[in-house]
């Protein structure tokens, strides 16, 4: 029944129907009172393409930032991640209104507007936070000034110098820029000055604490002009208190680990070689762990390798002490063996009568020994024989005494040997420890305090 209304009952209930619902508005003009502008009203002859004050000198934009958190801190690839509230305000008179309110619009209205063309030079990735909604707010006020905001995640490059890490101190930066509008066009500066960034107070990271932070101007100079450039300067100290106890402390423990084998008897060969190798091999294990989470291709030598290269070389040289030690005990030994054989030689030589003779000639003669009362006759007789042997034209024997030849292996063999092996265990007990403990301190004083 109500198909076969006619057209003309139609069109007069919607328009009794407009009426009620809007009483008194007129759409896109102003309301009755006049106070607040529409979004058309004001967009009316508006060109977003033209920044404002066009041809009467620079816009003056102010910023201003709260770091919400650094996410992340990698110094492997030399960067931060981090989540900031972006501020912008600028006056643009073409949005002058009546009235002393401000108007919130919607974020997505911001492509109705011009906005800077701001951006970070450093970002190596950012995004803008658009849960549930793009994270925007543009608030224009009655004098023609804007308020531009945006929650962004950049991840920003940042130079470290890893030379004394892990007591290391970086000084990372957040640089704002304008991308196409050079000096004439428009002016960066901070609200507040220092006061113009905030959160940087109360942030909690991991393995840094926020030591220091200020702001600055700055000009960035490219091939087509001079831009505006804002920066942001914060210092990050690193907490050396999980370095400490996950590789100073084992590494150091390891070392004293390997002085206890200068404590053990050096016939025991097994013990003290397990200690020894045992302890460089974890040394080894702990160095490796230690530069795994740490760039390797660059030229650093951290102070962190610096430790656990003297602690590899102590741990290192325990080891080759016990076999300084094993080894000049053996040769001792060896030494005073071969020295008892000559003895007992000698000992049976002169049950015999004779000693043996040392000749190049005549290696198997010897010389006989006789009383005092032969000693004529013998000397007759030997007066004969080099009569005898001096047309022959025959080289003269070289005898030699056991005692001699004694004396002559001492003094060779004591220019190898030690002459009581012990003591190598005994001044290693305190040479160790001490030079071990000289070179911590200036290690602590040159990587803490200069």
């Amino acid at each position: 029944m109500f198909v076969q209304l006619p057209t003309t009952l139609i069109m007069c209930l919607t328009f009794m129907l407009g009426t009620c619902m809007f009483p008194g508005h007129h759409w896109g003009e102003w309301n009755d009172s006049q106070l607040l502008p529409t979004i058309q009203k004001l967009m009316k002859g508006y060109n977003r393409y033209l920044r404002p004050n066009f041809n009467e000198g620079p816009v003056e934009i102010g910023m201003s930032l709260d770091i919400a958190s650094i996410d992340a801190i990698s110094e492997i690839n030399m960067d931060y991640t981090a989540t900031i509230f972006l501020r912008q305000r600028w006056r643009d008179s073409r949005l002058v209104f009546p009235g002393n309110e401000s108007v919130s619009v919607d974020g997505r209205l911001v492509s109705l507007l011009w906005i800077p063309d701001t951006f970070i030079p450093d970002s190596k990735r950012s995004f803008l936070h658009d849960v549930t909604v793009e994270n925007r707010l543009i608030r224009i006020f009655s004098n023609g000034t804007v308020l531009y905001a945006l929650r962004i995640t950049a991840t920003i490059a940042c130079n470290m110098d890893l030379t004394k890490y892990p007591m290391d101190r970086q000084v990372c930066t957040l640089q704002l820029e304008s991308w196409g509008y050079n000096l004439q066009d428009v002016v960066f500066y901070w609200t507040r000055g220092n006061d113009s960034v905030k959160g940087l107070d109360t942030l909690r990271l991991a393995q840094y604490s926020v030591e220091s932070y200020y702001t600055s101007v700055s000009e960035a100079v490219y091939e087509t002009g001079q831009y505006p450039k804002l920066m942001l300067h914060f210092a990050l100290r690193r907490n050396v208190l999980f370095f400490i106890l996950e590789t100073y402390v084992p590494s150091t423990l390891l070392v004293v680990l390997s002085w206890v084998s200068f404590w053990i008897s050096q016939s025991s060969v097994p013990a003290r070689t397990c200690i020894g190798v045992t302890t460089v091999l974890t040394m080894t294990t702990l160095m490796m762990g230690a530069r795994t989470s740490l760039p390797n291709a660059n030229c650093f030598i951290k102070a962190i390798d610096v430790y656990l290269g003297i602690c590899f070389t102590f741990i290192f040289g325990a080891l080759l002490e016990y076999a300084c030690a094993h080894f000049y005990t053996m040769q001792g030994q060896t030494l005073a063996d071969l020295h008892r054989d000559l003895a007992r030689e000698f000992n049976e030589s002169s049950g015999n009568g004779s000693i043996p003779i040392v000749s190049s000639t005549q290696p198997k003669n010897s010389v006989k020994v006789s009383s005092p009362a032969e000693e004529p006759t013998q000397q007759s007789a030997n007066s004969d024989i080099m009569t005898t042997s001096e047309p022959k034209e025959e080289k003269p024997a070289h005898v030699c005494s056991l005692s001699s030849l004694k004396d002559a292996s001492k003094r060779a063999a004591s220019i190898f040997t030690v002459e009581n092996p012990h003591n190598i265990d005994r001044h290693a007990r305190t040479v160790f420890p001490m030079a071990f403990l000289f070179i911590n301190i200036l290690y602590w004083l040159y990587y803490l305090f200069l």
